[in-house]
């Protein structure tokens, strides 16, 4: 247990460049103070001691806002930046060199018995405010980036954004642990993909448009038929529209 209290401590040396000192780490940093008092409470709960397990999560809750059910099961070398917020059920386990950061939920999604929280391997990053439900297997290696919503299994390194998440292959690409924000955007790649489609679209109908310009006949679109001076009014308001969706493609609000 003191070897793996050990562990816990260097690690945060290793993956915050804030911590400067062993007594400023013992004393400011909850993320370790919740582990010390996990792994004496997991201890006494593996023992079968009823209550006072429950109790000591409780106060540990209390003094650094993080709440990790006696019965998690946590490896070695764990940070838990800042913390605030986070959740960990009782059959949640979590592997070696884990890194979670504040807002994180490791949950269930009923009130089903036995296994019902996630399992995360070994090198595993949960962004800010991510949530991980049910009993899923999360592999070694995954990067689940903030705000995430994990609901379905994950491979061994993939990387998973989004709500619901998505998993998102990055191969030949090295994702730094404390990077949980360099993601890729997958929605957005749709919307651009969508937005492409759309510039074909305009650019057949502005085609079929010169060709009807001299008969200033009604050019069909769809199931509608247009009148070119409406057509050209449309295509301005689009104009407009289309700075929007460039703006969100761009980040603007972020």
């Amino acid at each position: 247990m003191l070897s793996t209290l050990r562990a816990d401590l260097r690690i945060i040396f290793e993956r915050d460049p804030a911590a400067r000192n062993w007594l400023e780490v013992l004393f400011c940093y909850p993320g370790l103070q919740a582990l010390f008092f996990h792994r004496l409470a997991h201890w006494l709960h593996s023992v079968g001691i009823p209550f006072i397990p429950r109790l000591i999560s409780h106060i540990a809750r209390f003094l650094t806002g993080i709440e990790i059910h006696p019965g998690a099961v946590i490896g070695q070398s764990v940070f838990i930046d800042h913390g605030m917020g986070v959740v960990i059920g009782e059959t949640a386990i979590i592997g070696d060199y884990a890194l979670i950061y504040q807002g994180v939920t490791l949950g269930g999604t009923g009130k089903q018995s036995g296994k019902r929280h996630p399992t995360l391997g070994e090198n595993v990053v949960v962004g800010a405010g991510a949530k991980v439900l049910g009993n899923l297997q999360i592999g070694n290696n995954v990067r689940i980036g903030a705000g995430s919503v994990v609901l379905r299994d994950v491979p061994t390194d993939c990387t998973v954004v989004g709500v619901p998440g998505r998993i998102v292959y990055r191969s030949g690409v090295r994702v730094a642990p404390l990077e949980h924000n360099n993601l890729p955007d997958s929605e957005a790649e749709v919307i651009r993909a969508l937005v492409t489609r759309i510039e074909s679209l305009e650019e057949q109908i502005q085609n079929l448009q010169r060709t009807h310009s001299s008969e200033k006949t009604p050019v069909l679109v769809g199931n509608l038929a247009v009148k070119e001076d409406e057509t050209v009014q449309n295509s301005r308001s689009c104009n407009l529209r289309d700075k929007a969706i460039q703006q969100f493609l761009d980040g603007a609000g972020i």
